[in-house]
């Protein structure tokens, strides 16, 4: 008589863990935010367009403009790329509410300022302004302590995702150092020569670190993106891992480039 046939134990297949719905819903939240972060900026374009005046200096629309792009798309960049790091869901949402609220206060002090028509950084002329400006730099110091955890968290273990994407959230992240670095740099600067009474040498003081600042700002998407979109190719995983080092390599050199100045103009 044959034996009974019994059904084979099933093998678990490896399969990404589904993210928590917290983790979803400060996604969505971070999303929202940083697409009202950069309507904001692009309604003062619009600003800009209709009442006119200069745009450089340290009182003109240009801030809220790239102010609120800027931030808006690093709002959604860093919730994007921070999904692919390793970290408990309980902290990563954490981090990214902060995260989220300090961006709207960062644009949120900028285009105030902007339409009361005095600086928004380093302006310690009246009490308003040293409380607006002091929180501006505060914010910035927050920023920095954020984008630093996930940093070391992109290098303590290593990110999940398609090939490649290990080594571009890793260079990304590497990359957004030197920006914050930089971004660092430039408010300790000008606010020493706030308090030190050189009130218009603090406002120049930022120049020569503008360039490298924002060379190196958005590395943390621009290379996980690319990682991301050659993922989709039909080509081989090498082809693939060459032009992503080419790439690197290429930002890379424009950082270097880029500090070169500012160590020359400084």
């Amino acid at each position: 008589m044959d034996p009974v046939p019994t059904e084979a134990p099933a093998v678990p297949t490896r399969t990404s863990a589904p993210r928590a719905g917290g983790a979803r819903r400060v996604e969505r939240l971070c999303h929202a935010t940083g697409v009202l972060l950069v309507l904001s900026g692009l309604t003062h374009l619009v600003v800009f367009a209709v009442d006119g005046g200069p745009w450089d200096g340290q009182v003109s629309w240009r801030k809220p403009v790239t102010f609120g792009v800027s931030f808006g798309v690093t709002l959604i960049e860093v919730a994007w790329v921070t999904s692919y790091l390793r970290v408990g869901t309980r902290l990563r949402t954490l981090l990214l509410a902060v995260f989220a609220a300090d961006c709207v206060v960062e644009v949120g002090g900028i285009t105030l300022q902007a339409w009361r028509g005095v600086p928004s950084h380093l302006d310690m002329q009246t009490p308003f302004d040293t409380a607006v400006s002091m929180t501006l730099a505060v914010g910035g110091g927050v920023l920095v302590v954020l984008l630093t955890v996930f940093a070391v968290a992109s290098f303590r273990h290593r990110p999940s995702g398609p090939a490649g994407m290990d080594l571009a959230v890793r260079s990304g992240f590497a990359i957004l150092l030197v920006a914050l670095a930089s971004g660092a740099a430039m408010i300790a600067r000008g606010v020493v020569l706030t308090r030190t009474g050189h009130q218009e040498a603090a406002y120049h003081s930022t120049a020569p670190l503008k360039p490298l600042h924002g060379v190196s700002l958005h590395a943390v998407l621009v290379l996980p993106a690319l990682a991301w979109l050659l993922s989709r190719t039909p080509w081989s995983e090498p082809l693939r891992r060459r032009i992503l080092y080419a790439v690197i390599g290429s930002y890379v050199t424009a950082v270097v480039g880029a500090g070169v100045w500012a160590a020359l103009a400084y």
